[in-house]
């Protein structure tokens, strides 16, 4: 693994780390925190499209593309994303790539 690889995989724990934090001071209904966790998601998406693809090929398990799908749909159509789909995020998808 290279430098950079190393770098953004501490970057994905970083920001679920910190996505951890927000969840323990409210719920995703309280729209500051809403908006804290869909800037870590995105910055999780955008550490996870600068990994070479080498790497993650070696997690099959874990579902990148869709990681950097989530990025690109937070990023680009917030307004349309549904609380439900945040959470399932963080219940069902982080725990696979912060394991």
């Amino acid at each position: 693994m290279n430098r950079r690889d190393d770098q953004r995989l501490g970057d994905i724990l970083a920001a679920a780390a910190a996505i951890a934090d927000h969840i323990a001071r409210g719920e995703l209904d309280d729209g500051l925190v809403f908006d804290a966790v869909r800037v870590r998601l995105i910055e999780i998406g955008e550490a996870v499209k600068a990994i070479d693809p080498d790497l993650l090929a070696r997690e099959p398990a874990i579902p990148w593309t869709d990681v950097a799908g989530m990025r690109n749909h937070l990023a680009h159509r917030y307004f349309d994303t549904a609380h439900a789909i945040v959470q399932a995020t963080l219940t069902e998808d982080l725990p696979l790539v912060t394991t």
